[in-house]
């Protein structure tokens, strides 16, 4: 029994001290350390506050001046083969100066030797009528008669060469500038209606946009008022007024595609008082105000929001940050009109 006890006691040590032994064979695990403690930043707002004044929505487009009234030079007889274009972009033309002409075959002789045989034709006549006069017989009459036949014949001749002759011989029928002419060499073939060269009366200019887009110019209407601004001759800016005096919805209809495109994107206006100096094609800047306002509550466009349909701005009430719904109003081009939901003074935060 002694001996039992002594084995039992002699296995528990044993056990004990395996145990022992075995948790010093791995190193002790050491507790994970605490994250310092960060004070978080505090936020930062670019903000604005709500003020009241004017707005306005304008468009700004570049423009140049033309002319109200153009001779659209053709030939309007059959076609032929240029003989020679006498003008050049620019040139200065009175009306009846011959702008172009078409190869004559010897029309113009032929019509100096029918003007010959209308002048005989004419002697002649006079000297029977003094015949007749004196004779008072009816052969006299009757050579009367001949030679007021013979004159009216060759009368008519002549006229129907000089018409011929005049088909030949493109003639302004204005005063005014070049403005465009076809390039065209001698013996090149014309159709008839073939637009040769356009004279453009200077005395009388338009405004017309350039460069605008179909939805820009169907911003504005008639009657509307433009500040328009153009450098004279001394580089100094000259500023005047201008009215809208016609848009594409007004624009009148045409079969021509060209205008007809050219009428969907260009406002055209009237310059009552038309400064000095001014010639066809000089450019000109152009301020259309579509919307004024006075006494408004606005801000930053940057500060007004959507979404979902939802019209809001962001404010800083007491330190707080809120959102707000609004009614906008006029949108310039960097400012908006609230209708309701601010107060002047109020804190704005931008986008």
């Amino acid at each position: 029994m002694n001996r039992y006890r002594r084995l039992v006691a002699a296995g528990t040590a044993l056990a004990l001290g395996a145990t022992l032994a075995g948790c010093s064979l791995f190193p002790r695990e050491e507790e994970a350390l605490a994250p310092p403690l960060v004070k978080p930043a505090a936020e930062n707002y670019q903000t604005v506050e709500a003020v009241k004044g004017a707005i306005e929505n304008a468009l700004t487009l570049s423009g140049t001046f033309e002319s109200l009234l153009f001779d659209v030079a053709q030939f309007t007889g059959t076609g032929g083969r240029i003989s020679k274009i006498n003008v050049t972009p620019g040139q200065q033309v009175k009306k009846g100066d011959v702008l172009a002409e078409l190869v004559l075959d010897d029309l113009d002789l032929r019509l100096k030797e029918q003007e010959i045989a209308l002048l005989r034709a004419q002697t002649a006549l006079r000297s029977a009528t003094k015949q007749a006069g004196d004779k008072k017989d009816e052969e006299s009459r009757t050579t009367l008669r001949v030679a007021t036949l013979q004159r009216d014949v060759e009368q008519m001749k002549f006229d129907r060469l000089r018409e011929q002759y005049d088909s030949k011989l493109l003639r302004s029928k204005i005063d005014g500038q070049v403005v465009f002419v076809e390039e065209l060499e001698p013996g090149d073939y014309v159709d008839s209606y073939q637009t040769i060269v356009k004279v453009a009366d200077q005395s009388k200019l338009q405004l017309v946009t350039s460069g605008a887009t179909s939805d820009q110019a169907r911003k504005a209407e008639i009657g509307f008022k433009a500040d328009v601004s153009i450098k004279g001759a001394d580089n100094k800016q000259v500023k005047f007024e201008a009215k809208v005096s016609q848009t594409p919805s007004t624009a009148p209809q045409t079969p021509n595609k060209q205008l007809a495109e050219k009428y969907a994107t260009t406002l055209y206006f009237s310059v009552p008082k038309l400064p000095a100096g001014i010639e066809i094609g000089q450019s000109a800047d152009i301020r259309i105000v579509l919307q004024h306002k006075d006494n408004v509550i606005k801000i930053p466009r940057s500060g007004l929001r959507n979404a979902m349909g939802r019209s809001y701005v962001r404010v800083l009430r007491e330190g707080n940050l809120r959102e707000v719904d609004v009614e906008p109003g006029i949108s310039a081009s960097t400012e908006a009109e609230i209708v309701t939901g601010l107060s002047e003074g109020d804190v704005v935060v931008l986008q």
